[in-house]
């Protein structure tokens, strides 16, 4: 498949601008991100930029940056060339390359989370470290939010992340996860999220239990953490998706208790839940600004951030199919339930799969440039921006992650 190049969607925005008679899109998407303080906040003296001067949160200040001469202002980094890494992509599929994420970025990020997950919340035993570092979660992140103004910024989504997949592996699949009793676990986990009002009686029961287990030590640690760096709206927004993924979870863990195979739709419909949706939707908290919570709630910007969850949830099921398909049990994935629902052999189901994702990659452009169109705002054309920018990040650590992920042999 040719190349295609830097997305559309940054490519067709001016052209919405244009067609509207200003340039206040080409603008915003020119705008640099707002560079470290001297005595940096979590967000820097609340969020900067064209269209933020009404938002305005002050914040705890954090630990500072290492030296700027260490870490390179972003909007003077060098213009984007395809990926050198390794791992090649899934033949066919629909995405866009991008640079290399700073790798002295990418070096401080994952000495930090790892000294946050080992010192901070204790989340694995020694034997898990080869699995932890395989991740590769710095260069995920870093990957994904080429805007974040600081280090500490791209903290807030990097401990989330982490703390995510401690839940899915240790509740759900790779490391002691069921369905049998998945919902008491979620919940109990989801107030570390969404903390408990109760009475005086019991509120110190809930507390301790929130050190039970690693994943709620992981989630109640990250949420602090982002809480204190974003606006309530932020944090009520995340809380929302994250019920969402819970809600996804628990579709899952019914059907394999039951040994039900979806139909094609049923698990499409699983997977708008049970998806990546939480990390996108917080760009702007890690780019240090806001999109004001009524433009975040409008249909049109539900719809985007919905079909980029969609889309890089099914990049996921490619890229992980030949994994999932060496563990026990049966592993519910799209190019399986095609197999299964449409009876297409194991090449026919997945290569159908790149097709269901191609389309909502388009999908998910062409409803980003209507938006734009539309209601040109910068913080919404910058909110496009990042959330774009996130799905091509994802597909980036996908293709690159060998340690995780290797391709079936279907060409």
């Amino acid at each position: 498949m040719p190349d295609p190049g830097p997305s559309p969607l940054t490519a067709s925005l001016p052209a919405a601008a244009a067609r509207l008679g200003t340039d206040v899109l080409a603008r915003a998407l020119a705008a640099p991100a707002p560079a470290p303080q001297d005595a940096p906040r979590w967000i820097p003296g609340g969020p900067s930029g064209l269209g933020t001067t009404t938002v305005s949160f002050a914040r705890p200040a954090p630990v500072p940056d290492p030296p700027a001469d260490l870490l390179p202002d972003p909007a003077g980094a060098p213009a984007a060339t395809p990926s050198a890494a390794e791992g090649r992509p899934v033949p066919g599929l629909y995405f866009h390359p991008i640079p290399e994420p700073d790798p002295v970025r990418v070096d401080e990020v994952s000495r930090r989370i790892k000294d946050w997950a080992l010192d901070e919340v204790q989340l694995y035993p020694d034997e898990w470290e080869g699995q932890f570092d395989g991740f590769s979660v710095g260069r995920y992140m870093v990957a994904c939010h080429p805007d974040a103004p600081t280090v500490d910024h791209l903290m807030l989504a990097t401990r989330l992340m982490v703390a995510e997949n401690a839940v899915d592996d240790c509740y759900c699949e790779d490391h002691g996860g069921s369905p049998i009793g998945l919902g008491g676990r979620l919940l109990m986990a989801h107030t570390a999220l969404d903390p408990l009002h109760t009475v005086p009686e019991y509120a110190p029961a809930w507390a301790d239990s929130l050190g039970a287990d690693a994943p709620r030590r992981a989630y109640r640690s990250a949420m602090d953490y982002f809480v204190r760096a974003a606006s309530p709206s932020q944090a009520d927004r995340f809380r929302h998706d994250m019920a969402r993924l819970h809600m996804g979870y628990l579709a899952e863990a019914a059907w394999a208790e039951t040994g039900h195979m979806p139909e094609v739709w049923e698990y499409l419909a699983m997977r708008q839940f049970n998806n990546f949706r939480p990390c996108p939707t917080i760009t702007d908290a890690v780019g240090g600004y806001e999109l004001p919570a009524d433009l975040h709630a409008r249909p049109e910007t539900q719809r985007v951030i919905a079909l980029a969850g969609n889309a890089t949830t099914i990049v996921n099921d490619l890229y992980s199919y030949t994994k999932e398909l060496s563990s026990p049990g049966v592993h519910l994935n799209l190019p399986v339930v095609l197999a299964e629902r449409e009876k297409l052999s194991e090449r026919d189901a997945y290569l159908k799969a790149v097709e269901v994702h191609n389309d909502l990659m388009h999908a998910f452009e062409a409803a980003a440039a209507e938006l734009a169109a539309t209601l040109p705002v910068p913080t919404v054309l910058r909110f496009l921006k990042g959330v774009a920018t996130w799905v091509d990040g994802n597909h980036y650590w996908h293709q690159t992650n060998t340690f995780r992920y290797s391709l079936p042999d279907f060409w």
